[in-house]
């Protein structure tokens, strides 16, 4: 009943889609990143087990530049390096954005995102829905955070992706093991998180 749940979500939402895009000029790698990332959300349902949030978040502290230390990569983010997330409050108390990175290619070229992220209650603000293009909406929840805001973990129920992040590129790895550790304890697979290179 699950595998039929999800196909009859993927093709509702790839309907709904295909209204908006006909007749539009947009580039197919663009509509097959879209399928691709509402096939790999899509399973982010209740069937998951339960992900615990950090509580009495300060959203306005959690604000500015986060370094992506190490990640399960998503497509967008396999060979880059120097990854940082910039967050910054809306006043309807949701969340601009900014997600850049380097390809680690002979080109090194800098890219960056421009997703929202949306509070879903502000009574708890750890737990987010993150949109990089209409209509598909990710979770996005800040299961771990240091008392001084100084490092934070995301993870999504699934738990197909996360992110260890900071305030400064480099974390002590005895922390970084700690954290691994926990994300393991969690239901996470620690072969599939990488590293992400620091050049600066």
């Amino acid at each position: 009943m699950k595998g039929i749940r999800t196909k009859n979500y993927v093709n509702t939402r790839i309907y709904s889609v295909d209204k908006r895009v006909l007749g539009k000029n947009i580039p197919l790698t663009t509509i097959l990143l879209l399928f691709l990332a509402m096939l790999t959300f899509s399973g982010c349902q209740e069937e998951d087990a339960p992900m615990e949030t950090v509580k009495n978040l300060d959203l306005q502290r959690f604000m500015g530049d986060w370094y992506v230390i190490a990640n399960i990569p998503t497509f967008a983010e396999k060979g880059t390096y120097n990854n940082i997330e910039s967050y910054k409050l809306r006043s309807d108390g949701n969340v601009d954005i900014t997600f850049s990175l380097y390809t680690d290619d002979e080109k090194n070229k800098y890219k960056e995102y421009h997703p929202k992220g949306f509070v879903i209650d502000p009574a708890d603000p750890a737990r987010w829905k993150v949109q990089f293009f209409w209509p598909v909406k990710f979770p996005f929840y800040v299961i771990e955070l240091a008392e001084d805001y100084s490092y934070t973990v995301i993870g999504l129920p699934s738990r197909s992706y996360v992110w260890i992040m900071a305030r400064h590129h480099q974390m002590d790895e005895s922390l970084y093991q700690d954290i691994l550790h926990r994300l393991e304890n969690i239901g996470y697979n620690l072969s599939e998180i990488k590293k992400v290179p620091q050049r600066w």
